[in-house]
């Protein structure tokens, strides 16, 4: 990848939009640009890694704030990986999480559809569990948080 990258390069290379590069730099995410004397901005590759290694941890679910930890522990290379592998476990554990809440909702879904007898909607049992908000109709109360 050659160097001295337009921001709108730099973007169309990584597949994101101008507007999230500036966002992660506002964030901090990414390390400020050199410029021109117009004021442009001038990206490395160093940039255009660190943008990748960004966007892969947020395919995988990494939110900013476990990816601003990472690079700050990426940026120290000698030291232990022991923080990583915690904060990757902190990941693992909330999409486990949103998995067995997800796995909950898709069963409360079937049911409620399984149900469904194709009468008046004054009759329909998918309107009847969703209306009651004491969720004494659903199977659990996992999907209530």
């Amino acid at each position: 990848m050659a160097e001295d990258l337009t921001i709108g390069s730099l973007a169309k290379r990584a597949a994101t939009k101008v507007q999230t590069i500036r966002f992660y730099e506002h964030e901090g995410l990414m390390p400020e640009p050199a410029r021109t004397e117009g004021g442009q901005r001038r990206y490395s590759k160093a940039h255009a890694d660190r943008l990748a290694f960004i966007r892969h941890a947020r395919e995988l679910g990494f939110p900013l704030d476990a990816i601003r930890e990472l690079l700050r522990l990426v940026d120290k290379p000698d030291q232990s990986c022991e923080r990583v592998d915690r904060v990757a476990r902190d990941v693992l554990a909330d999409v486990e999480a949103k998995i067995t809440r997800l796995e909950s909702l898709r069963g409360e879904l079937r049911r409620m559809v399984r149900q469904c007898r194709h009468g008046r909607v004054a009759d329909c049992r998918v309107v009847k569990v969703l209306a009651d908000h004491s969720h004494s109709n659903c199977l659990s109360s996992d999907h209530a948080h």
